[in-house]
């Protein structure tokens, strides 16, 4: 039982470190203006019809995110 409260605990602190890195990450948004318009992201318009994918941007972010949590959650 202890160790289940001791699991639930790191998993709530844990959580919670995520959601202040987004909120981090939405606020600092504004000062990169390049993201989600590098090269290689696919952008339509067409009358009636504007679709945006940022296919490069999500490579970049889950190769950073990769290395990321890799270095905090090696073993």
């Amino acid at each position: 039982m202890v160790q289940s409260m001791q699991d639930l605990g790191r998993s709530i602190v844990v959580l919670g470190l995520v959601i202040a890195a987004v909120g981090a990450l939405l606020m600092l948004g504004p000062r990169m203006p390049w993201l989600g318009h590098l090269p290689g992201d696919v952008h339509v318009e067409r009358p009636g019809l504007s679709m945006h994918f940022p296919l490069v941007t999500c490579l970049v972010v889950s190769a950073v995110a990769t290395i990321v949590l890799n270095l905090f959650f090696r073993r």
